[in-house]
Parts: structure tokens; C-alpha cells; sequence
């Protein structure tokens, strides 16, 4: 991806950038009920490298498909590329683990910029560990294998009701993960850093006593005014 964008966006949430795909009529791009497994003090950021999962059948989902090298999550964790965000649809049940933690360490020391399912981790208290970014809906014990077969790799998915299509650009924050289609990633990015020095700005007189009507949304010239002058002032 566009490393200025990449740069942008890591430094704005993902409520920011809701608000601004909102304005494109596109509301359903947050993952629900995803959180991080632990805070790193950074914002993850990256193109989408999807897996899916299928309900499992019994007759096709022994311990021993784990021996094949062709397994398509093991394969998925050996081909997601350096940089990119592995975003899995686990059906949106913890039920059973979408990954442990020794497959989610592979990806991280393959290069992968973060991990995204709306199933649950096993493991879990090592995951939050690892210096990658991780997200699920909550620890989840079972193997995969128990409700759940790896099927597709790199495909369009559903995560926690987000469309997903890969080289979508992945961002998630400590509040949630949110979802910025590919062709509008330098144009999100680029409103949304503008929105934020806005906003800091806002935050800023608000704590010192200002009113919100007329500052957010800004309405009234002398609030424009002084946001150019904060902006010269600090080089936002």
C-alpha cells in the first residue's frame, strides 16, 4: 500500500475513519464484537489476506487433515504476505479456536502486520503477548477442527458482519477494527488525518470551557480562524 497513506492512517481511530466512510454511504465497514487481545500502543494497519471457515462435518474433519501440508490454514499462515493483515471469518462463533498461538507466532515472525477473526483464539493469554497485533471476540478453548473447516484462501469473506475483500486495508485501534475498501484507502486517509487535527483541536478548546455549538461541527468563522492558527502553531 501507499506508504504515505499506510503513515496517515496509523496515526487516526477507527471511529475517525467510520465517520468519513459514513459520508460515502458506508456504514457496515466496523467488525463487530472483535477486540484486541491486548493493547500495543499503535495502530494496526495493512491489506487483507482472508481465510474462512466452513462448518465442519464430521466425516471430513479428523485431528489427522492437520497432517496434510496443503491444509488450508496451514497454508494460509505459511502464504500471508509481509505487511498484510490476516482477517478470518470464523462464522462469528467462539465455539472453537480460529488459531493458537503457535500458528499466530509463525505469522507474526513471517512478517504479517496483525490478525483479525471474529472467533475466538486459543492460547489466548500467550497471543496477548506477542508483539503483533491480534483481535477475536473472546479466548476460545476446542481446536478449530471441532465446528470448523479451513476452506478458502484469499477470497471475499464476511467478518463480524464486515464485508472483507482481499487487499481491503485493515485498521484497528484499542477501541475496534474497521474496514477501508482499496480504492478509497488515500482519499480516507488523507480527510481523515484533516478530521483529526480538527478534532484534537476541538478537544482542545472544549477543556478549556469553549461550547461545542458552533466548534464541532465547526460552524462559525472565528472557530475556522482559530483552527488555522493551532495548525500553523503545531505544523498539523
Amino acid at each position: 500500500m501507499n506508504p504515505d497513506t499506510k503513515a496517515k492512517l496509523e496515526q487516526v481511530s477507527c471511529a475517525t475513519i467510520a465517520t468519513a466512510l459514513y459520508k460515502r454511504g458506508l456504514r457496515n465497514q466496523i467488525i463487530q464484537n472483535v477486540h484486541p487481545l491486548s493493547q500495543k500502543g499503535r495502530t494496526m494497519v495493512g491489506p487483507a489476506f482472508t481465510l474462512r471457515y466452513m462448518p465442519a462435518r464430521e466425516d471430513r474433519n479428523g485431528i489427522e487433515v492437520f497432517l496434510n501440508p496443503d491444509h488450508p490454514q496451514r497454508v494460509a499462515i505459511e502464504t500471508c504476505p509481509e505487511g498484510h493483515v490476516m482477517v478470518i471469518d470464523s462464522r462469528k462463533s467462539a465455539i472453537a479456536a480460529s488459531a493458537g498461538d503457535i500458528l499466530i507466532t509463525r505469522l507474526m515472525m513471517r512478517g504479517a502486520a496483525g490478525v483479525v477473526t471474529d472467533g475466538g483464539f486459543r492460547d489466548a493469554m500467550n497471543i496477548a503477548k506477542l508483539d503483533m497485533p491480534a483481535y477475536h471476540q473472546r479466548p476460545a478453548t476446542p481446536t478449530n477442527l471441532t465446528t470448523n473447516e479451513a476452506i478458502d484462501i484469499d477470497v471475499p469473506i464476511g467478518c463480524g458482519d464486515a464485508p472483507v475483500f482481499p487487499g481491503d486495508i485493515i485498521v484497528g485501534d484499542d477501541d475496534s477494527v474497521i474496514v477501508i475498501p482499496a480504492h478509497l484507502a488515500d482519499e480516507i486517509a488523507a480527510e481523515a488525518s484533516a478530521m483529526t487535527a480538527y478534532e484534537d483541536f476541538a478537544l482542545e478548546q472544549v477543556q478549556n470551557g469553549a461550547s461545542i455549538i458552533g466548534l464541532y461541527p465547526c460552524t462559525r468563522q472565528e472557530n475556522r480562524d482559530a483552527f488555522e492558527a493551532w495548525r500553523k502553531e503545531r505544523g498539523r
